[in-house]
């Protein structure tokens, strides 16, 4: 017989990680499957294991580095008896409790299913990303801006989220570069007047990044122009990519309510989906703020949710 677990968390990202902690304190041993390092779609210890310095989460005044916050993260849901197993969720079953969750062939079963499983930003596909991601190449304006005082970096998009991390940026940096691949912005009229207006950001039109430089570094771009075929290189301190993020959430397609961008609907002020007993946190349902420290406090929502849903059910 496969042992039923009160509790079942999929995804260690600061949500699930949060949730594990939460969950193990009230004596609910949790399951942790944290994913594998080898899917960037499923990365244990989530976007932070991809980030050097963290300097907006509360409680480290010097800072500290994405993936040590992680690990602490780790070691203290194991100190109070959470079990974490690296592995890929490969197929769920949330027709009825209680709910079936299967690493390859293997099954697990639990009373409740926590959903952790993360999001993860659009790249451009470049052969220097993933070296360079955190050493001067960011997805996250507002968690990096800080670093690019009075230097000149870029923006890669067109939308509202482009618009909005140039807009925060120009607070630090000296120039900023807004690289668009066409001749006019998809976001909203008030964000592009917001931002066509402001000295500070230069639109690149009809520009697509092409290159990214550097070698422990980022240094710059070879832009190519999207009409002419011409290349250039732009000299960079900082480059942002902002086309947009894409939650992991391909595993609860028939299972969960989805938004039309693909996020987890949960109900309003709570981790509940619309399966009594299962429950989504972090960035997998949250497509506005997206931040560590929102999804921490995500988690924390869903291990006490998911308690009081047990006690409800007499468990």
């Amino acid at each position: 017989m496969t042992q039923t677990r009160e509790v079942i968390i999929i995804g260690s990202g600061p949500a699930g990680l949060t949730a594990a902690i939460y969950s193990a304190r009230a004596n609910l041993e949790p399951l942790v499957i944290e994913g594998e390092p080898s899917s960037t779609s499923d990365q244990p210890g989530g976007q932070l294991m991809l980030t050097t310095d963290v300097e907006n989460y509360p409680g480290f005044p010097d800072g500290i580095m994405g993936p040590e916050l992680m690990m602490n993260f780790r070691a203290q849901a194991s100190r109070f008896g959470a079990e974490i197993t690296t592995a890929k969720v490969t197929k769920v079953d949330f027709s009825s409790a209680p709910f079936g969750v299967w690493v390859g062939d293997e099954e697990y079963r639990a009373r409740t299913v926590i959903v952790s499983t993360g999001a993860q930003s659009l790249m451009l596909g470049l052969p220097n990303e993933d070296r360079l991601i955190g050493h001067g190449l960011s997805t996250c304006a507002t968690c990096d801006g800080f670093f690019f005082r009075d230097l000149e970096i870029a923006v890669v998009g067109g939308g509202d989220s482009a618009l909005e991390e140039a807009m925060f940026l120009t607070r630090f940096a000296s120039k900023v570069h807004l690289i668009h691949r066409r001749d006019e912005l998809r976001g909203s009229k008030i964000m592009q007047d917001r931002a066509l207006a402001n000295p500070k950001i230069a639109p690149m039109w009809n520009s697509q990044v092409s290159e990214i430089l550097g070698d422990q570094k980022l240094t710059g771009v070879v832009v190519t122009d999207t009409v002419t075929g011409e290349t250039r290189e732009v000299p960079l301190s900082g480059l942002f990519i902002a086309i947009g993020h894409r939650p992991n959430t391909d595993l609860f397609v028939g299972h969960l309510e989805l938004k039309d961008n693909g996020y987890l609907v949960t109900l309003p002020d709570s981790s509940r989906t619309a399966i009594e007993g299962v429950f989504a946190c972090g960035d997998v349902q949250d497509d506005y703020y997206r931040q560590a420290i929102t999804a921490a406090g995500s988690g924390c929502m869903a291990a006490i949710d998911a308690e009081r849903w047990l006690e409800a059910q007499d468990h």
